[in-house]
């Protein structure tokens, strides 16, 4: 088994916190995305979207998309340590917070950065103004996670779970577009250091 990833990438990064967290070590194949190495045939062949991060396993069978792999992981290699919840409600929760940071949080900032920055503008349209209008989505929706965690631990309830990775690595991603996590957003910024201060997230 191994994993295509590009370490700084935020996709790449929601696995391999999750994988740090499981204390789980695999090994890693370096992709050239800025290059186009995920575009071409021979990863194409393996990868169903062209996109990193992609799990391979040893029978040649190949998992796309990054909650899909942390699925399969969690599921393979399962543990006490449980971030997609246990419980019925804890499952819906976890399920729920998740999908909220993913749409309206990191997914948006990769739609802010590509069409601000035309990062990759020889293999897709930037359109400028919508990544504006994208970067003005994620100023507005800091006000909710504050809210959400001036109530709440954690963004799905009292424990650590994966919608915690994903607003994490959201949080850090924006700093691309100078958009900061600061005074303004006090219960926001107390859950960034709580997080930095777990050991999966010191590396």
């Amino acid at each position: 088994m191994k994993l295509y990833e590009k370490a700084p990438a935020p996709s790449a990064r929601r696995v391999s916190l999750f994988l740090a967290e499981k204390g789980i070590d695999i090994p890693r194949v370096d992709v050239d995305i800025r290059g186009g190495e995920n575009t071409t045939g021979d990863y194409k062949a393996k990868s169903i979207n062209g996109r990193i991060p992609m799990l391979e396993l040893d029978d040649g069978t190949t998992i796309s998309e990054s909650m899909a792999i942390c699925r399969y992981i969690d599921a393979a290699f399962p543990s006490d340590h449980n971030l997609f919840g246990t419980t019925p409600v804890e499952i819906a929760q976890i399920e729920m917070w998740n999908r909220i940071a993913e749409l309206q949080g990191l997914f948006v900032s990769f739609q802010a950065f590509r069409n601000i920055s035309g990062i990759y503008s020889d293999r897709e349209r930037c359109v400028e103004a919508w990544g504006e209008e994208s970067k003005q989505r994620i100023i507005e929706f800091l006000p909710i996670l504050e809210d959400r965690l001036s109530e709440s631990a954690y963004l799905a309830g009292d424990g650590f779970s994966v919608a915690d990775i994903t607003a994490y690595v959201m949080c850090q991603f924006i700093k691309n577009m100078d958009i900061h996590i600061d005074h303004d957003y006090p219960a926001l910024t107390a859950w960034v250091e709580k997080i930095n201060q777990r050991d999966a997230f010191k590396d």
